[in-house]
């Protein structure tokens, strides 16, 4: 990709995305550029990850054909209004925050430009990120499948229309938060048994880990794969009747409810 990728904030999400493009090679460090208001950040990127990195968003925003905010969405229209006038005409402006809407980013641009609206989860960090996106209709096909590239090199990634994306955080962008807990109670219920905590923790994680992967790569419902591990009579399918009395699955989609709704406010 022969393409200049801007980053105006270069906290860890933003660590993540461009520890990923240079994994994938998709471009060069030298054709990376961020800003950080903090020394000691543009300091330890610098050096950790080996990109540039300036305190001027207006370098940035100059420098850069595919350029991300990757700042807070309370601070978006400030960034905005400082960068405005320094963007290429062609760049594609990418938002990573949660709340800003396509119209909110052309609007605050004052003019028509090429958005993208994502919502990537923590997991990025360590390459097993999801990532959804939205665009609006000056974004190419072309445009599309480089932004595409970029999320895939640190994850999985999804198109999906705008009106879905204050759905997106409760199933892939706030739902690790559900997994941790769900893996710390497994390790729980484990040393309670009398499993040590550290081997507890490592194995509650890794089948999670291994189940997930069963869904994403033997393409079966979910549904079957936990009919496989149940045996009639057996101790698995006594757990899954205990968990459907307890409302494991209405107290998940409660908290989805209650997160969507959060967003929608936001």
């Amino acid at each position: 990709m022969n393409k200049t990728i801007g980053f105006i904030g270069c906290g860890k999400m933003a660590q993540a995305i461009i520890g990923g493009i240079l994994k994938a090679e998709k471009v060069s460090a030298e054709m990376i550029i961020a800003s950080a208001k903090s020394k000691a950040t543009r300091a330890y990127v610098n050096e950790t990850i080996g990109i540039k990195t300036t305190s001027s968003n207006i370098q940035v925003a100059e420098a850069a054909d595919i350029l991300f905010l990757a700042v807070k969405p309370n601070i978006h229209q400030a960034v905005i209004s400082e960068i405005k006038d320094s963007l290429k005409q062609e760049v594609i402006v990418v938002t990573i925050a949660a709340g800003i809407s396509i119209s909110d980013l052309t609007d605050a641009f004052l003019r028509p430009i090429k958005a993208v609206r994502s919502m990537p989860n923590t997991p990025s960090l360590v390459g097993e990120g999801m990532s959804a996106l939205c665009i609006n209709e000056l974004v190419t096909n072309e445009d599309l499948n480089e932004v595409k590239a970029i999320f895939s090199s640190f994850g999985k990634v999804e198109v999906v229309n705008e009106h879905l994306m204050d759905s997106i955080p409760a199933i892939s962008g706030s739902s690790p938060a559900y997994v941790y807990m769900f893996i710390e109670a497994l390790a729980d219920g484990g040393v309670k048994d009398g499993v040590p905590r550290e081997q507890a923790y490592k194995m509650a994680a890794q089948a999670v880990l291994g189940a997930a992967k069963m869904v994403l790569e033997t393409g079966k419902h979910p549904g079957e794969l936990k009919d496989e591990v149940c045996t009639p009579g057996g101790a698995t399918i006594e757990a899954v009747g205990e968990l459907e009395k307890q409302g494991f699955r209405s107290a998940v989609i409660s908290a989805m409810e209650q997160c969507t709704a959060k967003i929608k406010n936001l």
